[in-house]
């Protein structure tokens, strides 16, 4: 009898990924609908109404132009609408980390490929180039990046980017490394096969698995370093509303009345790390061959 589950099978039995993923299509459903679901539709959602600043969730605002809302997670100090901030916040943070896996992606598999490949000096050099980067904080190749090019959104995901693709090229150097012995590469290679071909159509997907999952592991440190930057004050800046500098505004505020300022995005971001570590464990554990 037959007792090999399939991926799906063995990723829809991972309780905690499945959660996990839920929640991560959750808050990219909400970013991706934008001012669609927000009471405030600027763009940065800076809207302010002062006469409402610091008002308790559910309050009901009447403006000066008669039109009426609800504050559901109440206001900041400047009136603005918390729910649409936090709402709003989410855009950066995952468009931050997915530009910035892709970037990590995009070097990480060419660096990678190459250096697991073709071996020998080459390797070596690659090898020595990988330890130099990762003994690189991101932080200071954001200010690197910030002095050389200014305060901005972009330098941020570059930044992140740059620092994160030395583990995906170790994984899939790894990956090659034990593929280029195989038979089928030894044949394509007889057959006059080109190596980039052999690398990029017939040897990566093959090294697909471990690949996903440190690109979801990666997602969840994308994240956490982009709120870190940005409560630094060298991430997103004011008045872009990231969850990282909102939590910079309100963190004063944790030992009153008012905590829930601070906590909220807080709360948001362990929650989506967390989302994503679990997932990562769930793909894992699918992509692994049953014993």
């Amino acid at each position: 009898m037959n007792t090999q589950l399939t991926f799906k099978q063995k990723l829809l039995g991972e309780k905690l990924a499945m959660a996990g993923l839920t929640w991560i299509t959750f808050w990219i459903c909400i970013a991706l609908a934008g001012p669609l679901l927000r009471l405030d539709k600027d763009p940065n959602t800076n809207t302010q109404h002062e006469a409402y600043s610091f008002s308790e969730p559910g309050t009901e605002a009447v403006l000066e132009d008669g039109t009426k809302f609800t504050y559901w997670l109440g206001s900041d100090k400047y009136g603005r609408d918390y729910m649409s901030r936090l709402m709003a916040g989410s855009s950066i943070s995952l468009s931050v980390a997915g530009i910035s896996v892709l970037i990590s992606l995009i070097i990480g598999l060419f660096m990678g490929a190459i250096s697991g490949y073709f071996g020998g000096v080459l390797d070596a050099v690659i090898s020595w180039f990988f330890q130099v980067v990762w003994t690189i904080p991101t932080l200071l190749m954001v200010i690197a990046i910030t002095v050389a090019f200014g305060k901005g959104f972009w330098q941020v995901f570059v930044a992140i980017g740059l620092t994160m693709w030395v583990e995906v090229a170790r994984i899939v150097r790894g990956q090659f490394i034990s593929m280029r012995e195989l038979e089928y590469v030894k044949a394509a290679k007889a057959l006059g096969v080109s190596d980039f071909r052999i690398m990029f159509k017939h040897m990566l997907p093959n090294a697909m698995g471990p690949i996903i999952v440190v690109a979801a592991s990666n997602f969840a440190a994308a994240i956490l370093i982009e709120s870190g930057l940005s409560f630094l004050g060298v991430g997103a800046q004011i008045p872009a509303p990231s969850w990282g500098n909102i939590i910079n505004e309100h963190y004063h505020l944790l030992t009153s009345d008012l905590a829930w300022l601070a906590i909220l995005p807080g709360a948001l971001i362990a929650s989506l790390v967390l989302a994503f570590t679990w997932l990562g464990d769930g793909l894992r554990v699918a992509f692994e061959v049953n014993k």
